[in-house]
């Protein structure tokens, strides 16, 4: 498995994995599927040397999925917190890949100078929370009811895990 840095032209494949996520209503608030027109902004704004955006492939070069490092709040004192999220091609899932895909980027982000981890986390997402909760993060609020999926409210929960101790 390997991690490289998104480039541009991986937008296209970043945007058609992140799509497969919006029917099951499990993953994204989203609706309905993004364009690749509208991510550009959103892909800009990481930084290979402090908000990485990843590919990960298989040692063959198969993309598995890609992650994403955002900073949590936009103010100086939270500059060592950062949110992770993980999405894997269809083909991919339920394969161990993000078990392993998180462990890593867990190490990748110590290197960047990141303290805490949090995922943002649908409440009914059992097998996000599963892995999430594998991996050693707890936690650490739950907002009731704040989004709307197809007349269905649902919760969010935001895991947290200190990566610094």
């Amino acid at each position: 498995m390997k991690f490289r840095d998104a480039m541009l032209q991986d937008l296209p494949q970043i945007v058609a994995i992140y799509n497969t996520t919006v029917p099951g209503r499990m993953v994204t608030a989203d609706t309905e599927p993004v364009t690749v027109e509208s991510r550009v902004k959103w892909f800009e704004e990481f930084t290979p040397d402090r908000r990485p955006l990843w590919i990960v492939e298989d040692d063959a070069g198969t993309t598995l999925g890609w992650v994403s490092i955002k900073s949590f709040y936009g103010r100086p004192a939270y500059n060592g917190t950062t949110e992770i999220a993980i999405y894997l091609d269809p083909a991919a899932r339920g394969k161990g890949y993000g078990k392993k895909i998180l462990e890593e980027a867990t190490i990748r982000c110590r290197a960047l100078g990141v303290s805490t981890l949090l995922g943002f986390i649908f409440a009914h997402n059992a097998p996000s929370l599963r892995l999430f909760e594998g991996a050693g993060f707890a936690q650490w609020g739950l907002f009731p009811d704040v989004a709307v999926l197809d007349g269905v409210q649902r919760s969010l929960a935001i895991l947290g895990k200190r990566i610094d101790t």
